[in-house]
C-alpha cells in the first residue's frame, strides 16, 4: 500500500459521476480485468494506491455542483478492500455525499460494506442509494479459487438481504461466467433463485463468458495452470487470442437468465440496469432548480 495526492476524483459528466478511491486490489480474483495493461498501472496491482486526499477532492467537487446526481464507486477498484478497515476513506466519502445531498451507487464483493449500512440507509432516505454486488459462483470451494481473498457468494447474498431489510435497492453483476468452470445451468439457476429471494431490482449480465486482455490474460492463465491443469490449452485451442470468450453454453444460459428475470420482474437488459443506477429523485432536482431561482 502506498499513498498519493490525486489531482481529481470524479469522472463523467451530466447526471452521473464515478470515482475510484483506490487503485489496485487485494481480493485476488483470478479473472480481474483491472489488471489489463491498458489501464497503465505503474506499480504492482496488489500494492494498493491510496488517494489519500479523496475526501477533500470530493467535497470540493460536490460543493461546486448545483445539480444533484448519483455518485458511483467501485467500477475499477473495490471500495471495501482490506485497507478500508484501517483507512475508512470510503466511509468519509459517503459522509460527504450525504452532507451535500447527492446519491450513491456502490459496487463491491465485500461484506465490509455492512459497516456502513447505517450511512447507506441514511443516504437512501435523504436522496437515493443503490448497492451492487458481484456474484459469479455459488459453490464455496470453487469461489475460494476464483475469488480467494473476499467473502463467498453466500455471504454476499446475506449482504443483499440486509440491504433489502433497510429498503436499499440492489443490483447484481452476474459476471464473469468462466467457460468450462462456472458456466453451468446449476450455478446460474441457484444464483438467480437467490436473487429472486432477496428481491434484487436488476441483474447485469452482458453475456455468459469472459473477456481477456494483455495483462489480465497472463494472470488468468497462470491461475488455470495452478488450479485447473490442462485447461489453459483448451482455452487457447478454443479461443486463440480473442478478447471475448463466450461460454459454449452461452445461448442456453442467456435464455434461462432472461426468462427467469422477466418472470419475476427483474431488470435484465444492461441498458435498463444502468438507467436505474443513474436515476436521481426528481423532487431533489426540482428543489435545486428553485434554489437557483432564488
Amino acid at each position: 500500500m502506498h499513498f498519493v495526492d490525486a489531482k481529481g476524483i470524479l469522472t463523467g459528466k451530466g447526471g452521473y459521476y464515478g470515482m475510484n478511491i483506490y487503485r489496485g486490489c487485494s481480493h485476488g480474483c483470478i479473472y480481474c480485468d483491472s489488471r489489463s495493461r491498458c489501464y497503465q498501472f505503474t506499480h504492482p496491482f496488489e500494492d494498493i494506491e491510496v488517494k489519500q486526499n479523496a475526501p477533500a477532492l470530493l467535497e470540493a467537487a460536490l460543493r461546486s455542483k448545483r445539480r444533484k446526481c448519483m455518485i458511483g464507486t467501485g467500477s475499477m477498484s473495490d471500495p471495501y478492500m482490506h485497507c478500508e478497515e484501517q483507512l475508512g476513506l470510503t466511509r468519509k466519502c459517503l459522509e460527504i455525499i450525504l452532507r451535500y445531498g447527492f446519491g450513491a451507487a456502490v459496487i463491491t464483493k465485500s461484506d465490509r460494506i455492512l459497516r456502513d449500512i447505517d450511512l447507506l440507509e441514511e443516504i437512501n432516505r435523504e436522496s437515493r442509494c443503490v448497492v451492487q454486488m458481484t456474484l459469479t459462483t455459488f459453490d464455496d470451494d470453487l469461489c475460494r479459487i476464483l475469488e480467494p481473498n473476499v467473502c463467498n457468494t453466500k455471504r454476499r447474498i446475506e449482504v443483499l438481504e440486509e440491504m433489502q431489510k433497510r429498503g436499499i435497492p440492489t443490483v447484481v453483476w452476474l459476471t464473469p461466467i468462466l467457460p468450462f468452470i462456472n458456466d453451468t445451468e446449476e450455478n446460474i439457476r441457484v444464483i438467480l433463485d437467490e436473487c429472486i429471494r432477496v428481491g434484487v431490482k436488476g441483474i447485469i449480465c452482458f453475456d455468459m463468458g469472459l473477456t481477456l486482455r494483455a495483462g489480465d490474460r497472463e494472470y488468468y492463465y497462470a491461475a488455470l495452470d495452478r488450479h485447473f491443469p490442462g485447461l489453459k490449452q483448451r482455452y487457447i485451442s478454443t479461443y486463440g487470442n480473442a478478447y471475448e470468450l463466450p461460454s459454449p453454453n452461452a445461448g442456453e444460459l442467456m435464455k434461462l437468465f432472461v426468462k427467469t428475470c422477466q418472470e419475476h420482474g427483474i431488470l435484465c437488459r444492461w441498458e435498463d440496469c444502468f438507467q436505474f443506477l443513474q436515476e436521481f429523485p426528481e423532487k431533489y432536482e426540482q428543489m435545486d432548480f428553485f434554489d437557483i431561482l432564488e
